[in-house]
């Protein structure tokens, strides 16, 4: 029989038309949000000028500034507390220095980026996993974060509404008892769920599935942290309005839901949503300047400092290189991820700054002591150098060498063109930090690769897309008291700010064009073709100098590789429609591993694709986090350490017994070598027939072997044999440093004596450890090991239930029942992939490649 059937499944329907209209769909929301935006800004554009609300910014005196960096403590304070209690939740215990750290880092790039590869979560899997917290805790610590966050907004927010219920119904044109009513109803509900959690144990769902419960005083705790979080995030912009214009119980209400709006809007740190539904809110409460002015400043002071403070923290780290802790290294390879994080938002600075008008006090300097043509100078190309930034940054992501000496030049040359341009000190101060932290970071950007190579998703332009309409907005926005004239655009003088920025923003809609255009124009990525002998060969030296003997499968035949530029590691991969999936980790040496993986990934969106690594290990985890993918737990892998094997013991009784009634009724077990298998492959033909016949099942592919000449004949084989006749085989993988031994085709007669297959892997274990193996390889059991917990992701419960319930479509617990009687460690494999939809088109299609195609999926 073969190591592992194919799950047989259908892809939903709407499945693959929801990934191919994904961009489209993405584009609609943006004009939609657009549009929302551009109505909720409207009014305020007609009732306040760009002066007004610079004069508002600079009216905020030292006190309320200083309250407000006051709040901002607490809230990440309060943010730490989340982390530190939802790990005593999945029964983590952690020093409090550690969570703090992890916490603030991950808070402050989620809060001011919120983009799928800036996630927290990538960066608690990082700094955790440095902890030796595994995955799925981390996981269940993600989620119960989650349903915190939700719990505690619905607590502030209900509690703002009761407290100022007659004007916010009338505000909202509802009356005063459905608001209120709504407001108790969301307090019962939440306080009925503590009520539920008053024991902690476990309770029936549907009288079918089980839900454990936290503690009371867990939950509690988890929930006074989230609302101290949102209370004192909220506490940042309030004290920034003017004095007495809003009481902060009525504020609450409208910032919590104008938080939750930023959330759902998946908008990058709900950028525009938050303002315009706070404008919306509190625009007949407050001025508008000073709202415009307060929310200014809550951005400056809640989002880019705390992400100026995160990369100090990595920079310390950094310094610290030569100390091995754990903690050190990990915080430092985030690094990429921080500075792509913080070169956006520099970037946006400049750019902001190239279209708005520089003080009059800077003016009348520049005009006494700075020619002219370096002002110009100085403003248009600064301008360019910052839409330049944006493209550097998505290089950052892939840690290209190449992007850091770029965003190095480009923070140098725009540095050195801050003072004459405006005396920026502000963005001079930006820049200055970003230049010191890339040249801590060094070490960190290894990857030879050209910036155009990188390939730059939907999604990201349809950000810089974003980033260039609204610059266009804010300049007019800043000179709506300029009456537009052709003669403009030729206007070189020292107050003409309106000119320079005009001349600012098309060049770099200009330089945008180029740069979209070049990508447009890429040539059309080469089609990849099945190996030859040369290549086979090629890949099998490199297969054979590694430990992972599963590796060997890349020898039948069906996969394509990509090689390392030094030829010693390899990736082995197939292709289905749109999916690229490699199989395994890289193969090869541990430091040319993650140069492979970012290559693979790259490979795969030039050519309009999505890429995976499918049964990938928990040690390889972090360099999949890296490449901005996610990761999928599939099941887990048994291996029998063959050091101490025997076959005594309780555990092994029932082996024992197999093993030994096999032999006294005659089994024979024979080891035939490589050069050997020619011999007997008819008979061990007959055998395979034998069984595939039995079982009506076709030949798989790519995840196992099959039985074909060419890759049968590559490898050892171990034959049982009853009265000189085989009677049952198994092809043996093994590599040459006798790490692992791992078998692929297991076959036998239907006819085979009760017992032989135990004798075989008995006998085979007892035999490779004379030799001196380290492990022995029993394969996947799919779905086995899911989590069991009231917060698993989605995907753990669902695969639980198939592993519980899904016999019909394969022996789960079977499976896993026959490698559990050889008393095996387990290892968690998982499928690492992007998010959304992706996974479950990459098994549809991994199944597809498995089985020959979709006709196959659906046979057995």
């Amino acid at each position: 029989m073969s190591r592992m059937r194919t799950i047989g499944f259908k892809t939903a329907s709407w499945l693959p038309w929801l990934q191919r209209g994904k961009p489209w769909l993405l584009a609609a929301g943006v004009l939609v949000l657009a549009g929302l935006l551009t109505l909720a800004f409207k009014s305020l554009w007609q009732e306040i000028s760009y002066d007004q609300v610079v004069a508002a910014v600079r009216s905020v005196d030292r006190i309320e500034l200083a309250l407000a960096l006051l709040a901002t403590v607490i809230s990440y304070l309060a943010l730490s507390g989340y982390d530190h209690s939802s790990l005593r939740y999945v029964g983590v215990s952690l020093p409090y220095r550690l969570v703090a750290q992890t916490s603030f880092i991950a808070y402050a790039l989620t809060n001011t980026i919120g983009l799928g590869v800036f996630t927290g979560g990538a960066v608690r899997m990082r700094l955790y996993g440095a902890a030796d917290v595994e995955a799925a805790q981390i996981s269940k610590a993600i989620a119960f974060n989650a349903v915190a966050f939700g719990l505690g907004v619905g607590t502030v927010g209900a509690l703002g509404l009761l407290w100022d219920a007659p004007e916010l119904a009338s505000l909202m044109r509802v009356p005063v008892w459905l608001l209120s009513a709504g407001a108790c109803l969301v307090l019962l509900t939440i306080g009925s769920l503590l009520v539920w959690c008053r024991d902690g144990r476990e309770r029936r769902l549907l009288g079918r599935f089980t839900l454990r419960l936290p503690p009371a005083s867990l939950a509690l705790r988890q929930l006074l942290w989230s609302v101290l979080d949102i209370m004192a995030a909220g506490a940042v912009l309030w004290v920034l309005l003017p004095d007495g214009v809003i009481g902060f119980p009525s504020f609450i209400g409208f910032y919590a839901a104008a938080l939750v709006l930023g959330v759902v809007s998946h908008v990058p740190g709900g950028l525009g949503v938050f303002e315009a539904v706070m404008l919306v809110a509190l625009g007949g409460r407050v001025p508008g300047e000073a709202l415009a002015g307060a929310l200014v400043l809550y951005r400056l002071v809640y989002y880019v400092l705390p992400l100026v403070l995160a990369l100090l923290l990595m920079m310390l780290h950094e310094l610290r290189s030569g100390v091995a802790a754990p903690l050190t290294r990990a915080i430092g390879s985030l690094a990429p991820l921080l500075l792509a994080a913080y070169t956006l938002v520099v970037a946006v600075v400049v750019l902001v700054s190239g279209v708005t008008p520089a003080s009059e006090e800077a003016t009348a300097l520049l005009a006494l002591h700075v020619p002219l043509p370096l002002v110009e100078a100085s403003h248009f190309l600064s301008s360019v150098a910052g839409l330049a930034l944006l493209f550097v940054a998505r290089g950052m992501l892939s840690r290209l060498d190449a992007a850091w000496w770029a965003g190095l030049g480009l923070a140098l040359m725009s540095l050195l063109m801050a003072l004459p341009k405006g005396i920026a000190i502000g963005e001079a101060i930006l820049l200055v930090s970003l230049v010191t932290a890339l040249a801590v970071s060094r070490k960190q950007f290894k990857r030879k690769a050209s910036l155009f190579s990188v390939a730059f998703s939907w999604g990201w332009w349809l950000a810089i897309g974003g980033i260039l309409v609204a610059l266009t907005a804010l300049l007019f926005f800043a000179y709506q008291s300029v009456n537009y004239t052709h003669e403009l655009w030729w206007q070189f003088e020292f107050n003409g700010d309106a000119p320079r920025s005009l001349r600012a923003l098309v060049g770099i809609a200009l330089l945008a064009l180029v740069l979209a255009m070049r990508q447009l124009l890429r040539p059309a990525p080469s089609v990849w073709q099945a190996p030859d002998a040369t290549a086979l060969a090629r890949a099998e030296q490199v297969i054979r100098r590694q430990d992972n003997a599963d590796s060997l499968l890349a020898l039948t035949g069906d996969k394509r590789f990509l090689f390392s530029e030094s030829g010693n590691a390899l990736v082995m991969f197939g292709r289905q429609r749109r999916s690229w999936i490699s199989l395994f980790d890289p193969i090869g040496p541990e430091q040319e591993q993650t140069e492979l993986v970012w290559r693979f990934v790259e490979l795969a969106r030039e050519a309009g694709g999505r890429a995976c690594f499918y049964q990938v290990r928990s040690q390889s985890l972090p360099m999949y986090l890296d490449a901005g993918l996610r990761l999928f737990k599939l099941g887990e892998y048994a291996h029998v350490p063959l050091a101490d094997f025997s076959l005594e013991g309780k555990q092994r009784s029932g082996l024992r017994y197999s093993a030994k009634r096999s032999a006294r009724e005659g089994a024979e077990l024979d080891v035939v070598p490589m050069e050997g298998v020619p011999a007997i492959l008819e008979e061990l033909r007959a055998v395979s027939d034998a069984w595939l016949a039995e079982h009506r099942a076709a030949e798989k592919r790519f995840s196992v072997g099959a039985f074909m000449d060419n890759y049968v004949l590559r490898q050892p084989v171990a034959v049982v044999r009853h009265g000189g006749r085989i009677v049952a085989f198994a092809t043996l993988l093994t590599t040459d440093t006798k790490a692992e031994v791992s078998i692929d085709l297991m076959r036998h007669l239907p006819e085979m004596p009760y017992g032989t297959m135990d004798f075989l892997f008995a006998e085979l274990m007892l035999h490779f450890r004379e030799l001196g193996f380290q492990r022995f390889g029993l394969g996947m059991a799919p779905l086995s090991g899911m989590a069991k917990h009231p917060l698993a992701p989605f995907w753990h419960r669902g695969g639980r239930l198939l592993f519980a319930h899904g016999e019909n479509f394969y022996n789960f617990r079977g499976l896993r029942a026959f490698k559990e009687k050889f008393d095996p460690q387990w290892e968690a494999r998982y499928l690492a992939s992007p998010g959304g939809v992706a996974p479950l088109l990459l098994l549809a299609d991994i199944a597809a490649l498995i089985s020959g195609g979709l006709k196959g999926v659906i046979a057995k």
